[in-house]
C-alpha cells in the first residue's frame, strides 16, 4: 500500500516543498526534517539574543532589523487574522512581527515571517521557521527542529519537538507533538497528546490493510491528514496516520495504523 503526501495533504501553498517526496510515504518528510532546517538561512539578528535569557523588553522584527519595542505602538490583534499592527513614531511597520518580553530564544538560528506574535513565557529553541501570522502563546515550548506555517497556533503549555505544521494547523492548549505532522486546518483539542516512542524497542511500523510498513524510525508521532479534528484529551499511539477530515473523539485513543480519509474514531 502506498501513503504518499498526496494522499494527506494538499501541498499547493506549502512553501517547503523539497520535504515532501510524492514518490516516497508521507512519513519520509520526518527523516529529511533535520538536514532540511540545518540548511537553510537564518537572519543574523539574533545572534545577539542567543545567551542572552528571557527577553528584557519587547522586540518588534522588521525588514530584518529588531526594534525596540518600547519606541513602537503594538495592537495586540488577533495574529493569525493579520490584526496584529505595529507603528513606530506614527508609520506603520508593515509586516512586523513581535517579540514580548519574557519570551526566551535559545540559539540564533530562527526565522520569523511577518505578522508573527510570541506571547510572554514561550520557550523556543533553535531552529525554528514560524510562518506569516503565527501565534506562539505563553507557555508554549518548542524543542528545536520545529517547522510551523503560516496562521498556526501553538498554544499555552503546548510542547512541539521535530514536528512540521502546516498551514492554518492549530494546537492551541495543553498538547504534546513530537516527531509528528499536522496537516492545512488541523486543529487539535485540549489536552492532545501524540505519543512518539514505543514502549517496546524497535522502529515504529505503520499497520496497514496490506500488512505493515517499515518506516526506519525510532521516533514517530501522528500524521494528520487536511482538516482532521481530535477531542479534548485524546491520544494518538505512535506510527498512526489520519487521512484527511479524519476525527478523533474526545477521550479517546487512536490505534497505530493507516485510518483512511473521513474516518471517525470513537
Amino acid at each position: 500500500m502506498s501513503l504518499p503526501p498526496s494522499l494527506f495533504f494538499d501541498l499547493a501553498a506549502w512553501g517547503h516543498l523539497p520535504l515532501f517526496d510524492e514518490a516516497r510515504p508521507v512519513w519520509q518528510a520526518l527523516s529529511e526534517l533535520k538536514g532540511y532546517m540545518d540548511r537553510q538561512a537564518y537572519p543574523a539578528c539574533f545572534a545577539a539574543l542567543a545567551a542572552s535569557g528571557p527577553l528584557a523588553r519587547t522586540l518588534v522584527l522588521h525588514e530584518g532589523a529588531l526594534l525596540d519595542g518600547t519606541e513602537c505602538v503594538i495592537e495586540f490583534g488577533d495574529a493569525t487574522k493579520g490584526q496584529l499592527r505595529v507603528s513606530r513614531g506614527g508609520v506603520p511597520l508593515d509586516g512586523a512581527s513581535v517579540l514580548m518580553g519574557g519570551a526566551v530564544l535559545v540559539g540564533s538560528r530562527f526565522r520569523f515571517g511577518q505578522g508573527v506574535l510570541v506571547e510572554s513565557g514561550a520557550f523556543l529553541k533553535e531552529p525554528a521557521i514560524i510562518g506569516d501570522q503565527t501565534e506562539v502563546r505563553q507557555g508554549a515550548y518548542l524543542r528545536g527542529y520545529c517547522l510551523v506555517g503560516k496562521r498556526c497556533v501553538v498554544g499555552h503549555a503546548t510542547e512541539v519537538k521535530h514536528s512540521i505544521l502546516l498551514d492554518d494547523a492549530k494546537a492551541g492548549h495543553f498538547a504534546y507533538l513530537g516527531d509528528s505532522i499536522l496537516g492545512n486546518d488541523v486543529n487539535l483539542g485540549a489536552g492532545t497528546k501524540l505519543a512518539n516512542l514505543r514502549f517496546q524497542s524497535g522502529e515504529v511500523e505503520v499497520k496497514t490493510a496490506d500488512g505493515p510498513m517499515a518506516t526506519g524510525l525510532k521516533k514517530m508521532g501522528c500524521i494528520f491528514g487536511d482538516r482532521c479534528q481530535t477531542g479534548c484529551n485524546s491520544v494518538t499511539n505512535p506510527g498512526t496516520l489520519l487521512g484527511k477530515r479524519c476525527v478523533l473523539m474526545p477521550n479517546t485513543t487512536a490505534p497505530s495504523g493507516y485510518h483512511p480519509a473521513s474516518t471517525l474514531l470513537r
